[in-house]
């Protein structure tokens, strides 16, 4: 298990480095709730950074900064889009209803990589279901997972 520091025998702190958090190659799109959710996290990431150094914790430091310094470039790249007009079509911000080969029906939010939590009905536009509803219409099939889905609606 990898940790920020380890004491040494002597009381000396040797400090290991803090991995960055990778960021994403695609473009930083967002809807307007998640730059909301990311101005929130940026400024936890302040005020984490900010504790942390008034408490001279050096390991805790260290994962504060490399957070401050992710949310900072996700905030700094963000490009907000706005809600879909059409609803003929999947868009980024769609919300798509789906009826699965087995006969479930699903239901997603097309939304940024930040802001993407599938046990809450959002995905983000980078997934490969995303990536497979884009462009489609109510009707239309796409492959989701080993299968394929129907569109039903779409909002």
């Amino acid at each position: 298990m990898s940790r920020a520091f380890v004491k040494e025998p002597d009381g000396g702190e040797v400090f290991e480095d803090v991995p960055e958090k990778l960021i994403s190659e695609h473009p930083n799109l967002v809807t307007p709730e998640g730059l909301a959710l990311i101005e929130t996290y940026s400024k936890n990431a302040h005020s984490a950074h900010a504790a942390a150094q008034l408490a001279n914790d050096r390991g805790t430091l260290a994962r504060a900064a490399r957070d401050l310094r992710y949310w900072s470039q996700r905030l700094s790249t963000a490009e907000v889009q706005p809600a879909p007009l059409n609803v003929k079509t999947v868009q980024f911000g769609s919300t798509v209803t789906l009826r699965r080969d087995d006969g479930r029906q699903q239901k997603f939010r097309i939304v940024g990589e930040d802001e993407a939590n599938p046990a809450q009905g959002s995905i983000s536009y980078v997934a490969p279901l995303a990536q497979a509803l884009l462009g489609k219409s109510v009707g239309d099939v796409a492959r989701a997972g080993q299968g394929e889905a129907e569109i039903l609606t779409i909002g």
